[in-house]
């Protein structure tokens, strides 16, 4: 099987084969974000959809809510399993921030299926708000996950995250980014952040 002109490599994650990989950004940027461009370098030849919210493509500033942005996960991973000749259970979903998110509790809401899931800066809670946690849909991932994370991310501490970790029934591989914060915006941060995807990927 080929994507513009490239062989499907056959990586695998628990037994599944990966054909692609969806990936989704932060709430404040675009799928033009460098961090993703990155990690679709790292893992080439596997081929990588990166893919905007609606809410961007309008031109709006602030994002739709989750039941709005649930669906459009759904289908953006339908239509990068379909381009491919592939299917949903076959891809690796996830993204920066909110476009992780997203994807994760798609996936716990069976709105979609996947092979794995990577988050890049999960927002764990609001800045200075561990009380507001975004865990109630975690119990209901059960791929195999990657966190990538800051270990100065002001949307969640390491143990705070850990503690999350916790809650994922799939089997959960977590990276930390020394001195990163949650945007993780530094050349170096967006090179290790890829580097570990990658390697995620081949083990």
């Amino acid at each position: 099987m080929a994507v513009d002109g490239r062989a499907l490599d056959g990586r695998a994650l628990d037994g599944r084969s990966v054909d692609g990989m969806v990936l989704f950004p932060g709430a404040g940027s675009g799928a033009d974000h460098a961090s993703l461009f990155t990690i679709e370098a790292a893992v080439d030849p596997l081929p990588v959809s990166r893919v905007d919210f609606a809410y961007r493509l309008e031109g709006r500033r602030f994002p739709d809510r989750a039941p709005k942005l649930i669906p459009e996960v759904a289908t953006a991973v339908e239509r990068a399993a379909a381009q491919w000749g592939s299917d949903p259970s076959r891809l690796v979903i996830g993204g920066r921030s909110m476009g992780g998110r997203m994807a994760s509790m798609a996936l716990a809401e069976g709105a979609i299926d996947a092979a794995g899931l990577v988050l890049v800066s999960y927002p764990l809670h609001p800045p200075k708000r561990p009380d507001r946690l975004r865990i109630d849909h975690l119990g209901g991932v059960a791929v195999p996950t990657l966190f990538v994370s800051g270990d100065r991310d002001a949307f969640g501490t390491p143990d705070e995250l850990e503690a999350a970790h916790a809650l994922v029934t799939g089997p959960v591989t977590a990276e930390w980014i020394t001195g990163g914060r949650h945007e993780l915006s530094r050349v170096a941060d967006n090179a290790d952040v890829a580097a570990r995807v990658a390697a995620w990927l081949e083990r």
